[in-house]
């Protein structure tokens, strides 16, 4: 053997290694790479499964090769890492596919090679080397654990981009599939829950929210929240009711941002729950429902119901108050605001003056006025029920004039 082999003296720096001791590494790769799996398995019992499991012969193969280019290194330091490197990938892509954090194979890694650096002192020993020899052994057997561990992180990150994505991408799939019309079959439903890893809910709260919708909010929702924020009207699905705790979440997620709750709802209505969402959003707009951080759909039910339809509305009012066309404009804004009080609230003309701003004798006299225009309508329960209906619908909409 070269003279390198032989030097007692413990004060030589450290360098390279020499090519020659790749022969003496490479004998001993059966007995460490058993040594190894042994003693890794004890320490991290998951890997043992994965060696006993049906991948077993492919992990053992991907260890030993990754031994073995090491010592290829040694022995010809210009030789291609890619096949180890497309190893050492797939090891990470293992971890994230399992679930487990990178700290886990990190140890493993570096309990290889403590195992490894033992058996080389006892290789040192057995040829007389250098100490200097088996502490470059070492140095660089460590500065070759991180690069490992590098490449390893390089599968992994890409593993969990991908998986991110491709179950974001699933996600929003789903969400568009619940709110489909007619809805599809619970089954279908059930089989794209999970590849998504998503557990259907019985029921849900979908939230309509105002775009341009911020990228952060994403980041902000819990994980079990469906969203879609990239579309014309974004929205949102949130499994089961709004607890407190789902209130804040959604209170802080989605500062900044006006968004509207639906009403919680089965799986089948939640297309209904995102439409009323964004019906009050767009009353916000018109002024009619006012504008508040989180606006809730439940306290606006009867402002929904009266203003779904205002086409209608307008047929409605038009046929109720025909009577009252020939006033002019003025006098039949005063009658119709009246009247509004006065059906609505049923009190007595004391008290409908003081809502109006008015004196009561004014009030009696538009009564008065009144019973002779709509005769005997507002003793007709059907008929006051639709001219009620009407009428707030009108004041909602700010189509009725006020005193």
């Amino acid at each position: 053997m070269p003279s390198i082999t032989r030097s007692p003296e413990a004060g030589e720096p450290l360098g390279p290694l020499p090519r020659q001791f790749a022969a003496f590494i490479r004998p001993e790769l059966p007995g460490l790479l058993n040594e190894i799996r042994a003693e890794v398995t004890r320490a991290y019992p998951v890997y043992g499964r994965l060696f006993n499991g049906p991948d077993g012969d492919a992990i053992r193969q991907g260890v030993e090769h990754t031994l073995a280019a090491f010592v290829d290194r040694v022995a010809n330091p210009g030789q291609s890492s890619e096949p180890r490197d497309e190893l050492l990938r797939r090891f990470g892509r293992v971890e994230a596919y399992e679930g487990r954090d990178l700290e886990t194979l990190q140890g493993a890694y570096r309990l290889g090679a403590r195992i490894a650096l033992r058996r080389a002192k006892t290789v040192g020993r057995q040829h007389n080397l250098s100490p200097a020899l088996v502490l470059t052994f070492a140095d660089a057997l460590f500065a070759y654990v991180e690069e490992l561990e590098a490449i390893t992180r390089e599968g992994y990150v890409e593993a969990r981009e991908r998986s991110a994505s491709e179950v974001s991408a699933l996600r929003r799939q789903l969400l568009h599939l619940i709110l489909a019309a007619p809805p599809l079959p619970r089954a279908t439903v059930s089989e794209l829950c999970e590849a998504a890893a998503w557990e259907l809910p019985r029921e849900c709260t979908l939230v309509a929210l105002r775009p341009p919708v911020p990228h952060h909010i994403q980041a902000g929702l819990d994980d079990d929240v469906l969203a879609d924020l990239d579309i014309p009207q974004p929205h949102l699905l949130v499994p089961g009711g709004l607890a407190p705790q789902r209130l804040t979440m959604l209170g802080t997620a989605l500062a900044g941002t006006r968004a509207a709750v639906g009403l919680t709802v089965p799986l089948a209505q939640t297309a209904d729950s995102v439409r009323w969402a964004r019906r009050v959003l767009q009353l916000v707009d018109d002024g009619v429902v006012p504008d508040t951080p989180l606006i809730h759909c439940a306290d606006h039910l009867t402002t929904l119901w009266l203003l779904s339809d205002p086409a209608l509305v307008d047929h409605l009012a038009a046929r109720e108050l025909t009577s009252l066309d020939g006033l002019s404009p003025s006098r039949r804004d005063r009658l119709v605001e009246t009247l509004r009080v006065h059906v609505s609230t049923r009190a007595p003309a004391e008290q409908v003056g003081e809502m109006l701003g008015v004196h009561a004798q004014t009030v009696r006299y538009r009564l008065r006025n009144l019973d002779g225009y709509l005769g005997d309508t507002l003793s007709d329960p059907d008929r006051r029920f639709a001219l009620e209906a009407a009428l707030r619908a009108l004041h909602l909409r700010g189509g009725a004039g006020r005193e």
